[in-house]
């Protein structure tokens, strides 16, 4: 754990994720992305989809890896980041280290929280990376054996608050109770003052996302800018 966590502390993972339909879908672009993220000096790369995941390991093998796979399961559609151990095996399989799961206290459909962590950690040798939305979950998560935590889906579920950037409130929290574990801010961290800010308040590293790569939510930003 030392050894993959260590290095990132301070430092800027970038989530290279584009989704089907999005004029950047496709695993060449998102290892360009990879590549291009390792040259401007990110520690690690954080991926959707076992062959994203693939690709990336392979254009960048040296970067730590956080590998999801966003699957919609029918009946529980509002938890889809890494929702089953199938899932998870597959990211595992794909080449991650970590692999990123909703952690959040909303029901998933293979019984608890705590007993998806459990599996995909038993089963996949893998650390695991629980993205929350609340101290209640974080704390859960710990207490169910995840290995890091990060503030991911705070403003995405009905009981976190709907910010416009990032909840820099809850990683002030979290930090102020020494947790176990790295925390990891993430979510609407639009600027790298944004990132600094974050880091200030107590996260352990940031990750960042469609700040960076994904040009149609720079664009619109921009252009909101401009009215």
């Amino acid at each position: 754990m030392d050894k993959i966590f260590t290095p990132l502390q301070g430092g800027l993972i970038v989530s290279c994720q584009a989704l089907e339909g999005e004029p950047l879908f496709g695993s060449e672009i998102m290892a360009k992305l990879a590549l291009a993220a390792k040259r401007g000096g990110a520690v690690g790369i954080r991926a959707n989809t076992p062959l994203d995941i693939a690709a990336i390991k392979y254009a960048v093998p040296e970067l730590p890896l956080f590998g999801l796979w966003k699957v919609v399961v029918p009946g529980f559609e509002e938890v889809y980041i890494t929702p089953r151990l199938r899932e998870a095996v597959a990211v595992a399989e794909a080449g991650a280290e970590i692999i990123a799961l909703d952690a959040t206290l909303r029901p998933h459909p293979e019984g608890s929280t705590a007993e998806l962590i459990q599996a995909v950690k038993r089963e996949t040798g893998r650390l695991v990376l629980a993205d929350i939305d609340s101290e209640a979950s974080a704390l859960a998560a710990i207490d169910a054996g995840a290995d890091a935590i990060s503030t991911t889906l705070s403003g995405y579920t009905p009981s976190s608050p709907q910010l416009l950037g990032p909840d820099l409130e809850l990683v002030a929290r979290l930090a102020t109770r020494n947790l176990p574990v790295p925390l990891f801010a993430e979510g609407r961290i639009h600027s790298p003052d944004d990132a600094r800010r974050a880091l200030d308040a107590g996260a352990f590293a940031v990750i960042v996302g469609g700040a960076i790569t994904r040009p149609a939510q720079i664009t619109q930003r921009f252009v909101a800018a401009l009215r």
